[in-house]
């Protein structure tokens, strides 16, 4: 919901859980079009809430994880768990 970017399903900021599952089944075959699009979404989102509050206005960390950090990980999962352990090596 813009311009505050929140879930209109949870109220929870978008992308929500729920949302970042829906986009990854979505852009399953093209990941680096979801990190495009996410990347997009970030400047609208960035502008939308500057304007509603510009002192000290929202976090370029926290935004890039919110938006774009998550998408190359290849889960839906919130970006601030932990990482999926390493495949093991395969020997040649």
């Amino acid at each position: 919901m813009r311009p505050l970017w929140l879930c209109r399903m949870c109220a929870a900021p978008w992308p929500c859980q729920p949302a970042r599952l829906l986009l990854v089944i979505e852009y399953r075959r093209d990941r680096v079009g979801l990190s495009i699009y996410m990347a997009g979404l970030l400047l609208e989102a960035t502008a939308d809430l500057i304007k509603l509050n510009p002192n000290p206005g929202p976090s370029p960390v926290d935004m890039f994880a919110r938006f774009v950090g998550w998408t190359a990980r290849g889960t839906a999962r919130d970006s601030s768990g932990p990482e999926p352990p390493e495949p093991p090596a395969r020997d040649a």
